[in-house]
Protein backbone atom coordinates (compact mmCIF):
# COMPACT_ATOMS: atom_id res chain seq x y z
CA UNK A 1 0.00 0.00 0.00
CA UNK A 2 2.94 2.29 0.83
CA UNK A 3 4.53 1.90 -2.28
CA UNK A 4 1.24 2.42 -4.30
CA UNK A 5 0.52 5.60 -2.58
CA UNK A 6 4.30 6.81 -3.43
CA UNK A 7 3.48 5.61 -7.20
CA UNK A 8 0.45 7.55 -7.10
CA UNK A 9 2.01 10.53 -5.38
CA UNK A 10 4.57 10.40 -7.69
CA UNK A 11 2.18 10.50 -10.85
CA UNK A 12 0.24 13.06 -9.77
CA UNK A 13 3.41 15.33 -9.23
CA UNK A 14 3.99 14.32 -13.13
CA UNK A 15 0.73 15.17 -14.06
CA UNK A 16 0.63 18.24 -12.32
CA UNK A 17 4.73 19.56 -13.68
CA UNK A 18 3.16 18.66 -17.20
CA UNK A 19 -0.33 20.67 -16.45
CA UNK A 20 1.91 23.95 -14.93
CA UNK A 21 3.33 25.08 -18.68
CA UNK A 22 0.38 23.75 -20.12
CA UNK A 23 -2.11 26.31 -19.04
CA UNK A 24 0.99 29.29 -20.46
CA UNK A 25 0.82 27.37 -23.53
CA UNK A 26 -3.55 27.38 -23.56
CA UNK A 27 -2.62 31.34 -22.52
CA UNK A 28 -0.90 32.05 -25.54
CA UNK A 29 -3.20 30.66 -27.81
CA UNK A 30 -6.44 32.33 -26.00
CA UNK A 31 -4.22 35.19 -26.59
CA UNK A 32 -3.79 34.76 -30.16
CA UNK A 33 -7.50 33.59 -30.76
CA UNK A 34 -8.71 36.86 -29.09
CA UNK A 35 -5.91 38.93 -30.64
CA UNK A 36 -7.65 37.72 -34.54
CA UNK A 37 -11.06 38.64 -33.27
CA UNK A 38 -10.18 42.19 -32.29
CA UNK A 39 -8.28 42.37 -35.62
CA UNK A 40 -11.28 41.53 -37.60
CA UNK A 41 -13.76 44.00 -35.57
CA UNK A 42 -10.92 46.93 -36.17
CA UNK A 43 -9.32 46.77 -32.54
CA UNK A 44 -6.23 46.95 -33.98
CA UNK A 45 -3.86 48.08 -30.94
CA UNK A 46 -6.20 45.68 -28.61
CA UNK A 47 -4.99 43.11 -31.34
CA UNK A 48 -1.67 44.15 -30.78
CA UNK A 49 -1.46 43.61 -27.10
CA UNK A 50 -2.56 40.74 -27.20
CA UNK A 51 0.12 39.19 -29.71
CA UNK A 52 2.62 40.49 -27.18
CA UNK A 53 0.79 38.79 -24.24
CA UNK A 54 0.85 35.49 -25.92
CA UNK A 55 4.67 36.20 -26.45
CA UNK A 56 5.44 36.76 -22.92
CA UNK A 57 2.86 33.04 -22.34
CA UNK A 58 5.63 31.65 -24.66
CA UNK A 59 8.43 33.07 -23.07
CA UNK A 60 7.41 31.70 -19.63
CA UNK A 61 6.02 27.83 -20.58
CA UNK A 62 9.24 26.37 -21.49
CA UNK A 63 11.04 27.86 -18.38
CA UNK A 64 8.18 26.48 -16.50
CA UNK A 65 8.39 23.37 -17.70
CA UNK A 66 12.16 22.62 -17.28
CA UNK A 67 12.31 24.41 -14.11
CA UNK A 68 9.19 21.72 -13.10
CA UNK A 69 10.95 18.78 -15.20
CA UNK A 70 7.96 18.68 -17.12
CA UNK A 71 9.43 18.63 -20.48
CA UNK A 72 7.55 16.23 -23.19
CA UNK A 73 6.73 15.58 -26.89
CA UNK A 74 3.14 16.77 -25.66
CA UNK A 75 4.22 20.01 -24.33
CA UNK A 76 6.52 20.21 -27.45
CA UNK A 77 3.71 19.99 -30.05
CA UNK A 78 1.08 21.91 -28.05
CA UNK A 79 3.44 24.75 -28.21
CA UNK A 80 3.86 24.75 -31.76
CA UNK A 81 0.39 24.27 -32.51
CA UNK A 82 -0.40 27.62 -30.28
CA UNK A 83 2.44 29.52 -31.72
CA UNK A 84 1.10 28.99 -35.40
CA UNK A 85 -2.00 30.62 -34.36
CA UNK A 86 -0.47 33.46 -32.02
CA UNK A 87 2.83 33.83 -34.40
CA UNK A 88 1.77 33.39 -37.89
CA UNK A 89 -2.06 33.57 -37.97
CA UNK A 90 -2.48 36.49 -36.11
CA UNK A 91 -0.06 38.94 -37.23
CA UNK A 92 -1.21 37.89 -41.02
CA UNK A 93 -4.79 38.45 -39.85
CA UNK A 94 -3.60 42.10 -37.66
CA UNK A 95 -1.55 43.37 -40.72
CA UNK A 96 -3.89 42.39 -43.27
CA UNK A 97 -7.20 44.19 -42.33
CA UNK A 98 -5.02 47.40 -40.74
CA UNK A 99 -2.87 47.99 -43.97
CA UNK A 100 -3.15 44.94 -46.44
CA UNK A 101 -6.70 44.65 -47.19
CA UNK A 102 -6.51 47.69 -49.16
CA UNK A 103 -4.61 46.26 -51.67
CA UNK A 104 -7.32 43.53 -52.50
CA UNK A 105 -4.78 42.20 -55.79
CA UNK A 106 -1.95 41.08 -53.45
CA UNK A 107 -2.80 41.80 -49.90
CA UNK A 108 -4.98 38.87 -49.00
CA UNK A 109 -1.89 36.48 -50.85
CA UNK A 110 0.97 38.49 -48.80
CA UNK A 111 -0.90 37.70 -45.63
CA UNK A 112 -1.74 33.93 -46.45
CA UNK A 113 2.30 33.75 -47.59
CA UNK A 114 3.54 35.01 -44.08
CA UNK A 115 1.26 32.43 -42.34
CA UNK A 116 2.53 29.34 -44.23
CA UNK A 117 5.59 30.33 -43.97
CA UNK A 118 5.52 31.22 -40.40
CA UNK A 119 4.63 27.56 -39.89
CA UNK A 120 7.26 26.13 -41.93
CA UNK A 121 9.23 27.63 -40.09
CA UNK A 122 8.38 26.10 -36.73
CA UNK A 123 7.73 22.41 -38.87
CA UNK A 124 11.73 22.98 -39.41
CA UNK A 125 12.55 23.90 -36.08
CA UNK A 126 10.59 20.65 -34.36
CA UNK A 127 12.42 18.32 -37.03
CA UNK A 128 15.65 19.95 -36.54
CA UNK A 129 14.97 19.23 -32.11
CA UNK A 130 13.56 15.88 -32.94
CA UNK A 131 16.88 14.98 -35.33
CA UNK A 132 19.64 16.72 -32.68
CA UNK A 133 20.49 19.17 -34.72
CA UNK A 134 19.43 22.25 -32.63
CA UNK A 135 21.62 24.84 -31.35
CA UNK A 136 21.58 26.66 -28.03
CA UNK A 137 23.05 29.94 -28.90
CA UNK A 138 21.40 30.14 -32.29
CA UNK A 139 18.29 29.81 -33.86
CA UNK A 140 18.30 28.32 -37.57
CA UNK A 141 16.27 31.24 -39.20
CA UNK A 142 14.46 33.67 -37.68
CA UNK A 143 12.01 32.88 -34.79
CA UNK A 144 8.56 33.34 -35.48
CA UNK A 145 7.24 35.52 -32.17
CA UNK A 146 10.18 38.24 -33.48
CA UNK A 147 8.44 39.04 -36.40
CA UNK A 148 4.95 38.95 -34.86
CA UNK A 149 6.21 41.08 -31.83
CA UNK A 150 7.46 43.75 -34.48
CA UNK A 151 4.29 43.94 -36.30
CA UNK A 152 2.22 43.88 -33.16
CA UNK A 153 4.08 46.83 -32.17
CA UNK A 154 4.06 48.74 -35.27
CA UNK A 155 0.19 48.27 -34.92
CA UNK A 156 -0.02 49.91 -31.67
CA UNK A 157 2.52 52.71 -32.13
CA UNK A 158 0.66 53.57 -35.24
CA UNK A 159 -2.41 53.25 -33.34
CA UNK A 160 -1.66 55.57 -30.94
CA UNK A 161 -0.08 58.31 -33.72
CA UNK A 162 -3.57 57.84 -35.11
CA UNK A 163 -5.47 58.35 -31.23
CA UNK A 164 -7.11 55.31 -31.26
CA UNK A 165 -4.57 53.62 -28.58
CA UNK A 166 -3.55 54.67 -24.97
CA UNK A 167 0.16 56.11 -24.67
CA UNK A 168 2.52 58.40 -26.38
CA UNK A 169 5.18 57.66 -28.77
CA UNK A 170 8.41 58.85 -29.01
CA UNK A 171 9.08 61.43 -31.73
CA UNK A 172 11.84 59.67 -33.88
CA UNK A 173 9.38 56.46 -33.68
CA UNK A 174 6.52 58.15 -34.81
CA UNK A 175 8.31 60.10 -37.93
CA UNK A 176 9.14 56.73 -39.19
CA UNK A 177 6.03 55.60 -38.92
CA UNK A 178 4.01 56.66 -41.49
CA UNK A 179 6.97 55.06 -44.20
CA UNK A 180 6.77 51.62 -41.89
CA UNK A 181 3.62 51.72 -42.97
CA UNK A 182 3.35 52.16 -46.69
CA UNK A 183 6.42 49.32 -46.47
CA UNK A 184 4.07 46.85 -44.90
CA UNK A 185 3.67 44.27 -47.38
CA UNK A 186 7.43 44.65 -48.76
CA UNK A 187 8.57 44.07 -44.54
CA UNK A 188 6.40 40.95 -44.70
CA UNK A 189 7.57 38.96 -47.83
CA UNK A 190 11.01 40.14 -46.09
CA UNK A 191 10.04 38.58 -42.58
CA UNK A 192 8.47 35.47 -44.03
CA UNK A 193 11.60 35.10 -45.86
CA UNK A 194 13.87 34.86 -43.11
CA UNK A 195 11.75 32.96 -40.79
CA UNK A 196 12.19 30.06 -43.25
CA UNK A 197 16.07 30.69 -44.03
CA UNK A 198 19.28 29.41 -42.03
CA UNK A 199 20.07 32.70 -40.97
CA UNK A 200 21.53 32.57 -37.58
CA UNK A 201 19.54 34.37 -34.57
CA UNK A 202 20.86 34.24 -31.76
CA UNK A 203 19.07 32.28 -29.10
CA UNK A 204 19.86 33.26 -25.75
CA UNK A 205 19.97 29.90 -24.21
CA UNK A 206 23.16 29.30 -23.56
CA UNK A 207 24.66 29.99 -20.04
CA UNK A 208 27.22 32.04 -19.27
CA UNK A 209 28.92 33.34 -16.25
CA UNK A 210 27.17 36.29 -14.67
CA UNK A 211 29.36 39.01 -14.73
CA UNK A 212 27.80 42.66 -15.31
CA UNK A 213 29.39 46.06 -15.54
CA UNK A 214 28.31 49.06 -14.53
CA UNK A 215 27.54 50.14 -18.04
CA UNK A 216 25.38 47.15 -18.93
CA UNK A 217 23.26 47.22 -15.55
CA UNK A 218 22.80 51.33 -16.53
CA UNK A 219 21.54 50.29 -19.82
CA UNK A 220 19.26 47.56 -18.61
CA UNK A 221 17.63 50.66 -15.98
CA UNK A 222 17.54 53.11 -18.77
CA UNK A 223 15.56 50.03 -21.98
CA UNK A 224 13.06 49.53 -18.13
CA UNK A 225 12.55 53.07 -17.61
CA UNK A 226 12.06 53.39 -21.29
CA UNK A 227 9.68 50.16 -21.39
CA UNK A 228 7.26 51.73 -18.53
CA UNK A 229 7.02 54.70 -20.73
CA UNK A 230 6.91 53.87 -24.54
CA UNK A 231 6.61 49.89 -24.35
CA UNK A 232 5.12 49.91 -28.30
CA UNK A 233 8.31 51.63 -29.55
CA UNK A 234 10.89 50.04 -27.55
CA UNK A 235 9.35 46.58 -28.46
CA UNK A 236 9.67 47.92 -32.12
CA UNK A 237 13.24 48.93 -31.72
CA UNK A 238 14.66 46.24 -29.93
CA UNK A 239 12.93 43.63 -32.35
CA UNK A 240 13.70 45.88 -35.22
CA UNK A 241 17.82 45.81 -34.34
CA UNK A 242 17.18 42.13 -33.46
CA UNK A 243 16.53 41.25 -36.93
CA UNK A 244 18.71 43.66 -38.40
CA UNK A 245 21.96 42.47 -36.59
CA UNK A 246 20.82 38.91 -37.60
CA UNK A 247 21.59 40.01 -41.30
CA UNK A 248 24.87 42.51 -40.24
CA UNK A 249 26.40 39.26 -38.90
CA UNK A 250 25.61 36.96 -41.38
CA UNK A 251 27.02 39.75 -43.94
CA UNK A 252 29.87 40.26 -41.60
CA UNK A 253 31.04 36.27 -40.97
CA UNK A 254 30.58 35.80 -44.70
CA UNK A 255 33.28 38.69 -45.57
CA UNK A 256 35.59 37.55 -42.80
CA UNK A 257 35.40 33.52 -43.40
CA UNK A 258 34.31 33.19 -40.29
CA UNK A 259 32.34 30.01 -39.27
CA UNK A 260 28.85 29.88 -36.51
CA UNK A 261 30.18 27.50 -33.53
CA UNK A 262 26.92 25.50 -32.23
Amino acid sequence: MANESKETMAALKHTGAIAAPSLFTLGNLACGFFSILAATKGNFAQAGWLILIAAVFDMFDGRVARLLGGESEFGIEMDSLADAISFCAAPAFLMYFFVLHTQPTWGAPIACVYTCFGVLRLAKFNAMAHAGEGSKKYFCGLPVPAPAALLASFAISYSIMLGNGNGHNLRFVEAYLPHLYNFVWFMMLVLALLMVSNVPYAAFKAKREKKFSPWFLLLVVFLVVMLIKFPQNVILVVFSLYILFGLLAVLYRAFRGIKIEK
